[in-house]
């Protein structure tokens, strides 16, 4: 049998939000350490360059190509700046990963404005800003790949206490993503989107109780806790060539949470 050939060999990818935001893995991080095992060379884009160094270092400890570009993706010159990096550094664009996110509390009669318009702009208009600035670019090749990381927040409620700002961003996102998929298909640019579930990451772990925790792996089908890492392979599937006939898709990556019911899983959270 024929040796396999690394998925995104040849390819070159940004991937934002890089770092990881605190001990373990982060969605990320665990995208660009495996988008450089498959052979891309991979631009890490995050607004503290310093959590985006730990996540280089991964790489280059296996031989992997990366570079590091600190941007604050709200701001459309950094986001013009990290396409044009990308350019400079590496002659070429194919792939674009919109993973930042953050978290806002409250329901919509709690909500402080200050924290709409900002989870508002981390999480959706910062996808819009990326993709206005890396489209052209990979039209100057033959076409691309462009993933978006939403959540089934944005697809369902009731997940742990109210986000209303986080769960409509990632809405959002689902939006942004069908409308791109079918503006840029005749351009060779594919979009897709992946909705995690419960997984469990440096960005939730520092608000969760182990009694929780255990109560969110229950919750889905398959009893099992997510980690980046599921996210990550995910990604690297729809980046690939493999998904070539795939757009405008939204990849639930949630232990079957979304095929079922609160009733159908009670027998397991009791």
């Amino acid at each position: 049998m024929p040796e396999r050939r690394p998925r995104l060999e040849g390819k070159v990818a940004i991937v934002t939000g890089a770092g990881s935001s605190g001990p373990g893995i982060g969605t990320g991080k665990a995208i660009s350490v495996l988008f450089a095992r498959e052979g891309a060379r991979v631009l890490l884009v995050d607004r503290v360059a310093k959590q985006a160094e730990g996540t280089l270092a991964a790489i280059r400890d296996e031989g992997g190509d990366a570079s590091v570009f600190e941007a604050n993706v709200i701001n459309p010159a950094d986001c013009q700046g990290l396409v044009e990096t990308a350019r400079a550094r590496y002659a070429r664009l194919d792939i674009l990963v919109n993973n930042v996110g953050i978290l806002g509390p409250g329901s919509v009669v709690e909500v402080q404005e200050e924290d709409w318009d900002r989870v508002l702009d981390v999480n959706l208009k910062s996808m819009m800003l990326t993709s206005k600035y890396a489209i052209p670019e990979m039209l100057e090749g033959s076409g691309g790949a462009i993933v978006n990381i939403s959540s089934i927040a944005g697809l369902r409620a009731g997940s742990g206490g109210a986000s209303i700002p986080y769960a409509v961003s990632k809405g959002g996102v689902i939006a942004l993503t069908t409308q791109m998929a079918v503006h840029h298909g005749r351009d060779n640019i594919r979009v897709n989107c992946i909705a995690p579930g419960h997984i469990y990451t440096p960005m939730v772990a520092a608000g969760m109780t182990e009694e929780m925790r255990d109560q969110r792996r229950r919750a889905g089908p398959l009893g099992t806790e997510g980690t980046a890492w599921d996210i990550a392979w995910a990604a690297v599937f729809l980046a690939s060539d493999e998904a070539r006939w795939i757009t405008g898709v939204v990849l639930p990556v949630d232990a079957g949470l979304l095929a079922t019911t609160p009733l159908a899983m009670l027998r397991h959270l009791r």
